[in-house]
């Protein structure tokens, strides 16, 4: 397998990810412990939201009953944080956590020259516990799923500008398959799935899981709480990398999700089970997810039968199409070329462009072809 694909599932040593072991099976569930000591000071701060809605936030623990935890024996049923932004009333209440301090750590623990507590003081722009908005139609919903290793935090700038344009937004924490993921009872438990060498067959089983978890969450979001804010109708699902592969996935077992959009994950299987037949867009990285590139694109592409779009963003790595893209640079790391506040905008501008075009039904000319305003995004099919 070409390791340029291998970087798209994220499994890679990716900027801000921890590196992935190579041991034969997963082990027992590790802890991670927070780093103790002074930090010196390393401010980092996520862009605005462009919306005008002012935007809360919400988290979820979710426990799947009867349904035991896949990847480590006696840990009990499947736990799953989730992270939920919302348009709010107004923006009352403290600026919404982003990491936690032992979550920071595990992100930061390739990095020594990094304090290990830099991303827990991540200033963000939601507001924990604020009302959600007062309204007689019911919100469209935007499903996340996260790369492999990575936190669903580290989708917090898409999901908040999607919520100050009115959508709520649900990110899942996929347990044991991120870095580092802190539970109600204390405990930070890191990645066992990481710890297995990825091969497409090792992608597709975590994904086969992650497919579960998606539609466990959209369950109880429907008729939880949520529900009542929720327009059934108008779901879609997000994905980065391992997360972008598992939308297809959802979308073939789910058909409450409307919309799907894949951020630079390679497709395993490279063929789906059946055609994917409502749109689904594809957005990666020029140099991985060119037509010359993962091979599982162009392979994938003639079974989407429905609305279709297939674009690259020039001078991006496979982080760029989440905070780290902005964080790498603030913490002293090297990052992409392209300007990390731009890349965040590229990518928040054309999955918005792209939910409020199937979930609202509003014209976006943006997604018909290549844009003056955005020349570091090329259209390969359409």
């Amino acid at each position: 397998m070409k390791r340029h694909v291998l970087v798209a599932l994220g499994v890679a040593c990716s900027l801000l990810a921890a590196p992935a072991a190579h041991a034969q099976s997963p082990s027992p569930s590790p802890t991670v412990q927070p780093s103790t000591g002074p930090s010196p000071d390393v401010r980092t701060a996520l862009p605005a939201p462009t919306g005008r809605q002012p935007v809360g936030f919400g988290s979820l623990h979710l426990v799947d009953s009867g349904r035991p935890d896949p990847w480590v024996p006696g840990f009990g049923d499947r736990q799953l944080m989730v992270s939920v932004w919302y348009p709010a009333a107004r923006a009352s209440g403290e600026p919404a956590p982003y990491l936690t301090a032992a979550e920071s750590a595990a992100v930061l623990a390739p990095y020594k020259q990094v304090p290990p507590d830099a991303l827990a003081r991540t200033r963000t722009h939601a507001r924990a516990g604020a009302p959600p908005v007062a309204t007689k139609r019911r919100l469209p919903l935007v499903l996340v799923s996260p790369g492999h290793a990575f936190p669903r935090a580290t989708m917090t700038s898409l999901a908040e500008d999607l919520a100050s344009h009115g959508y709520v937004v649900a990110a899942v924490e996929h347990t044991h398959e991120s870095v580092a993921t802190t539970l109600p009872d204390g405990r930070t438990v890191g990645c066992v799935t990481c710890q297995k060498k990825m091969t497409p067959e090792w992608g597709a089983t975590i994904t086969a899981s992650r497919v579960k978890d998606m539609r466990f969450v959209l369950d109880e979001l429907l008729r939880g709480r949520w529900g009542r804010l929720v327009d059934r109708s108008r779901i879609a699902m997000a994905g980065f990398s391992l997360g972008g592969n598992a939308v297809s996935q959802v979308m073939a077992a789910d058909h409450r999700v409307r919309a799907g959009v894949n951020l630079d994950g390679s497709l395993m299987p490279k063929t789906p089970a059946e055609p994917v037949r409502r749109p689904y867009l594809m957005l990666g990285t020029e140099v991985n997810h060119t037509p010359a590139g993962d091979e599982s694109w162009p392979e994938f592409w003639p079974h989407v039968r429905g609305w279709k779009r297939w674009l690259t963003v020039s001078g991006t790595n496979h982080a760029a199409f989440t905070d780290y893209a902005v964080l790498q640079e603030q913490v002293g790391l090297p990052a992409q070329e392209l300007d990390g506040e731009r890349a965040v905008a590229v990518t928040r501008t054309y999955v918005r462009s792209f939910v409020d075009r199937h979930l609202l039904r509003e014209r976006r000319p943006l997604l018909d072809g290549p844009s003056p305003a955005y020349p570091e995004v090329k259209f390969w099919r359409g």
